[in-house]
């Protein structure tokens, strides 16, 4: 049966409905996943096989039956591990149907339906009794809860609840025990994704300086937390001022609450600086004697770096202080760790908790409206002064004295940048309530707010009252939009220069001018894990786990490319740059598709794992700003991405299967087509060899 789904367009901005499949978000789930890299993760997947296994034992040791729950069994590798360890039965609980159905069948393909049961509901709707799910309650509870934050999906209820109502008192817990770790540090980099920072616009009037709003200064930030590979994090970008503090942690085997508290620590600060960021990370102990360890800890902590397991379904968090404070080296201070059922936040005070009544606050949320419009990453580009610069010089080559001008995007400083360079007159379009709330705001912190008109509304609603009669001589954008997933999707300015092209008066300037697709080869060090096939997982076979996300990446959506920051993932080049398509926006969209059809020839030995693709802007006709590549790839390949932006990345499909090795001999073709009355960009790549 088919279903209409309704969508916003980043693209084109249209509310569009499509015709999916009933089971199509069941599908995205599946695609989009992290259980190919959950599966991959071998250090995750050993250290639970030794903890069940010595948790059976220990349990046969005192001559009774060994009886499991495991929550959130996924494909079910865990419950068959116990089995396979010496348990009598196990109770495997998975809520999501598809994942439920396909335990079902891996279970039985493995040769263990007569010693597991999955239970397809929420771990809280289980019932023990003669005719519950459960005859008895277990005595060995096995979990894979977790995630970045240790408490985001729900550990804390979950265990709560299990103890209470599924599982023996004094059970067997796998793993045991959990500890929360924080270092706290000072980072100028990881603090512009947080703060709006002064901006500096060099002027014939002299240097004038954007500052932003007292309550965003004041805010506490996003309550969500950073979720980062912090291995990729250089230690130039940081300095630490606190040594490893373990803040708190949760056994496991007794009963757990998920009622809100806080956990302090006192330290001397290893240095003086301004404590701004609190780097976090968990490791998991599998046994009670704390001998089998699982360990998200980043390289700088721990002992044998070269070990280090890489994973993307768990990663480290940062989290940001409310406000930078000085500390000074050898003065003691508090670290506290606050935590709900879900979340976990951090702040900074001089006195202990006994002597700070107000320790236990509540969890930070934004109130300055600049948090709820800008992503991490946005107040990062924002801060950019180097990009800000070249804009500025970008602006100098376009503005006139009697420059009207029209600025879109969602909450750029543009419009001000124009003001401060000269512009007769500026108005800004902010569509939403929030971002017109957030540039309000900005504009009066600068005295701006009788300078700079802003119009509510949408652009192609735009009527010649709005711009007081005036044609617009200068029309000016990042561009950046909320609503951009990948990059082709701030396009979206092309749709509103066409939408205000009656406003537009002759001769009128467009900035930028035009953009570019751009594509390359490349060879992930570690990201093709999320998308390869599994297979054999510590002996069980999950061919059907692979099949399942298989058959879900032939949906439409899935077949697309997928944002991923690759300053988090490094890859390799193994094909040169090549621009693939040309927007013009001097022009309205044009009626007809824009189609390219070509090859990249790969250069480099490696494995072709997918395709990046990025967008690069050309302001004028000698300033172009980059999403993608900011340089080009080292001799050996390597590359340097814009850090403010999400590449696409288009995995290859088994057709292109990625672990060929470069013969000398191959291609790889595409076919790359954009769609005007839809914005969707429709691509295939294949390889092929190159004829002798």
């Amino acid at each position: 049966m088919k279903v209409f789904c309704s969508r916003t367009n980043p693209t084109t901005g249209s509310m569009e409905w499509l015709e999916e499949d009933e089971d199509y978000d069941y599908h995205q789930e599946i695609a989009r996943s992290s259980y190919a890299d959950m599966l991959h993760d071998k250090d995750r997947n050993i250290k639970y096989y030794q903890g069940i296994q010595a948790a059976v034992s220990r349990v046969k040791d005192r001559g009774q039956k060994a009886l499991v729950l495991d929550i959130g069994t996924g494909t079910g590798l865990l419950s068959m591990m116990a089995v396979t360890a010496g348990a009598d039965f196990c109770y495997a609980v998975e809520v999501f149907k598809p994942m439920a159905d396909a335990a079902v069948k891996i279970v039985e393909k493995n040769g263990f339906s007569d010693k597991i049961k999955v239970i397809n509901k929420h771990s809280t709707e289980v019932t023990v009794g003669p005719v519950g799910d459960m005859p008895c309650r277990a005595n060995i509870l096995v979990t894979e809860l977790f995630d970045t934050e240790l408490i985001g999906e729900g550990a804390l209820p979950s265990y709560e609840h299990a103890h209470r109502h599924l599982v023996q008192e004094n059970c067997e817990a796998v793993p045991h025990r959990a500890t929360i770790y924080a270092q706290l540090v000072e980072s100028k980099r990881m603090w512009s994704w947080n703060k709006l920072f002064p901006v500096h616009i060099q002027t014939s009037f002299g240097e004038q300086v954007i500052v932003p709003p007292l309550d965003l200064e004041r805010c506490p930030g996003a309550p969500s937390v950073c979720d980062i590979q912090l291995n990729q994090m250089s230690p130039a970008d940081f300095t630490i001022l606190s040594d490893v503090l373990p803040m708190f942690s949760v056994d496991f085997s007794k009963q757990v609450s998920s009622s809100a508290a806080c956990h302090s620590r006192q330290f001397e600060p290893l240095a003086s600086g301004q404590a701004q960021v609190v780097l976090s990370w968990w490791d998991i102990e599998m046994d009670p004697e704390g001998k089998i360890k699982c360990t998200m800890a980043p390289f700088w902590a721990l002992s044998d770096p070269e070990g280090l397991q890489w994973r993307d379904h768990w990663m480290q968090c940062v989290y940001f202080l409310p406000q930078e404070e000085p500390v000074v080296q050898g003065s003691a201070l508090c670290l506290v760790a606050h935590h709900d059922d879900y979340c976990i936040w951090y702040s900074l005070h001089k006195t202990s908790p006994e002597k700070n009544e107000k320790v236990c606050q509540m969890r930070p949320v934004c109130d300055c409206q600049a948090h709820l419009l800008w992503n991490r990453p946005r107040f990062g580009e924002i801060n950019d002064q180097d990009r800000t610069d070249q804009y500025i010089r970008a602006l100098r080559t376009v503005l006139k004295p009697d420059s009207i001008c029209l600025c879109v995007s969602d909450g750029s400083l543009l419009s001000v940048l124009a003001h401060h360079l000269g512009a007769e007159q500026v108005f800004t379009i902010e569509s939403s309530a929030a971002s017109h709330k957030l540039m309000k705001k900005i504009f009066k912190a600068n005295h701006l707010e009788d300078k700079i008109n802003i119009i509510e509304k949408r652009p192609e609603l735009l009527t010649d009252a709005d711009l007081e009669d005036k044609k617009v001589s200068l029309l000016l954008g990042e561009p950046f939009f909320t609503t951009s997933l990948l990059p082709w999707h701030n396009l979206y300015f092309w749709y509103v220069r066409t939408a205000v092209d009656q406003h537009l008066g002759p001769g009128a300037v467009v900035m930028p001018q035009a953009a570019s697709l751009h594509a390359m080869v490349v060879e992930f060090r570690d990201l093709w894990r999320i998308r390869s096939p599994c297979g054999d997982c510590e002996g069980f076979d999950i061919h059907i786990m692979d099949d399942m996300i298989k058959h879900a990446l032939d949906f439409r959506e899935s077949r697309e490319a997928e944002p991923h920051p690759l300053w988090e993932y490094p890859c390799r080049s193994l094909s040169t740059p090549q621009k693939i398509l040309t927007f013009d926006f001097r022009q309205p969209v044009p009626q007809q598709s824009l189609h390219a059809e070509g090859s990249m020839e790969l250069r480099r030995p490696g494995r072709s794992h997918g395709a990046v693709l990025w967008m690069e802007y050309h302001l004028t006709p000698d300033s172009t700003v980059s999403t993608g590549l900011l340089e080009p790839a080292d001799d050996k390949g390597d590359c340097c991405w814009n850090p403010h932006c999400k590449q696409a990345v288009y995995f290859f499909s088994t057709v292109l299967d990625p672990r060929v090795p470069l013969g000398g001999l191959q291609t790889v073709t595409y076919a790359v087509e954009f769609h005007p009355h839809t914005g969707d960009i429709t691509m295939e790549f294949r390889l092929a060899d190159t004829p002798e």
